[in-house]
């Protein structure tokens, strides 16, 4: 068996040193701030998502080869290994690369156990950067097995800036922006809109990647580490929550649709999906808890190409997949993200506590009542929350309205994509 690890680890290393790099991701620099913490670093997010070229990037960006131990535990040779076998997996890199002390571990999550190893050798010293997929690293599990000891980073597809430089495309400067520039501007914003940031998918547009991806999280991240019996409705009730993405949801409608056992049965089911990283759920705001807990949800698809791919009839939906996108923007920077329902029932897209922020997505404002509605609900709502900063997005309008001592700023979707000042605006630390 040593034997053919060690040629397992010598084949993973030079892999992963010839791996292509990509574009360089925007979680890099977060992590860079982190290196010389003694914490480990846990990379986590959906399928497919870029964790392991970002490990490559760790690398190649802050150390020397000499310097790391890389192990990718999906290899299948690794399927009966356990945290029990890792010492004797240290004593053959140790033979095979001499002392290190940085480990790069790829999905250790398959490895039963590994906490413990991790948090001796964090313990004693070595620097850790861990990646895995969906549920099987939720930042409650870690809190349990590393207590203290490591730094949380989320990994999302593509942003924006992200999607530009995949295609080699310089982000314009969007003070001096010709008209020529903006629509180039608008031409890579529709089509980042309808074909989102996942990689691989952008990488391969004729396979099928999105259903590909999709079935993989709903089979092996849900139904197999959940043990579902009622994989069928799970599929519906999946398939139900990204063809109704941006709308409100309702758990006791959902249960009587799909003919489930209970609302329990409903809200597990959706927390899976959640954890697995294919969905999003917010709460309408309240100051009651139990108000939060028995109003209607909202839930985001965590790419709005894997909506559009795979939803049902989303041709005719722009302005829910401008929503959802928005939504996806917010939640890289921040956690504490609402809808708002006003005492005269006007309803206000998202709603940042924390930064005092209201934020209203529409497609268009040319019909007059249309945007009447979206001021009131701004207006009525600033005035319940006392919000400082408010913000309607649209597909193209730019413009500030003044209503008393009220400003609304109004900003086209993909200018505010690009604008670091309105996103650090509106992040929360953590």
């Amino acid at each position: 068996m040593k034997e053919e690890l060690k040629g397992l680890l010598l084949e993973q290393l030079e892999q992963f040193r010839n791996k292509d790099l990509g574009i360089e991701r925007e979680a890099l620099g977060n992590i860079k701030n982190h290196k010389k913490s003694p914490h480990a670093i846990v990379v986590t997010g959906l399928r497919r998502v870029g964790k392991s070229t970002l490990l490559s990037q760790i690398a190649h960006s802050f150390y020397a080869n000499s310097e790391y131990y890389f192990v990718n535990f999906e290899d299948e040779r690794f399927i009966n290994f356990t945290g029990s076998d890792l010492n004797m997996l240290y004593e053959l890199l140790i033979e095979l690369f001499g002392e290190r002390r940085v480990f790069l571990f790829d999905e250790i999550q398959n490895i039963a156990g590994w906490e413990r190893f991790v948090r001796r050798m964090i313990d004693g010293g070595f620097k850790f950067y861990i990646t895995g997929s969906n549920a099987s690293l939720l930042s409650g599990e870690l809190g349990a097995k590393l207590t203290g000891r490591y730094i949380p980073i989320d990994l999302f597809p593509f942003s924006f800036e992200e999607f530009l430089s995949f295609k080699k495309i310089l982000s314009p400067n969007l003070k001096t922006l010709t008209t020529t520039q903006k629509g180039k501007l608008k031409k890579s914003f529709n089509e980042y809109l309808q074909k989102g940031g996942i990689p691989d998918a952008l990488k391969y547009p004729e396979s099928p990647w999105h259903k590909t991806l999709y079935d993989d999280v709903i089979y092996r991240d849900v139904a197999t580490r959940y043990k579902i019996e009622d994989v069928k409705a799970l599929k519906e009730l999946a398939f139900y929550t990204i063809s109704n993405i941006s709308s409100l949801l309702s758990f006791n409608n959902l249960k009587g649709l799909l003919k489930l056992g209970s609302v329990n049965t409903v809200k597990s089911y959706i927390d899976y999906l959640e954890t697995s990283w294919l969905f999003f759920v917010i709460n309408r705001y309240a100051f009651s808890l139990k108000k939060q807990q028995i109003s209607n949800k909202k839930a985001y698809c965590i790419d709005t190409g894997l909506a559009k791919s795979l939803a049902f009839s989303f041709s005719e939906n722009r302005g829910r997949l401008l929503e959802n996108l928005v939504f996806l923007t917010l939640r890289r920077e921040n956690k504490d993200i609402y809808y708002y329902k006003t005492t005269k029932d006007q309803e206000v897209d998202f709603y940042l506590p924390n930064k005092g922020s209201l934020i209203q997505v529409c497609q268009t404002l040319t019909d007059p009542k249309n945007k009447e509605r979206e001021i009131t609900a701004l207006v009525e709502a600033t005035m319940e929350t006392k919000a400082k900063f408010l913000l309607l997005l649209t597909e193209d309008e730019k413009e500030v309205i003044k209503i008393n001592d009220t400003k609304i700023e109004v900003l086209p979707i993909y200018e505010w994509l690009l604008s670091r000042t309105y996103l650090k605006d509106l992040s929360v630390s953590g």
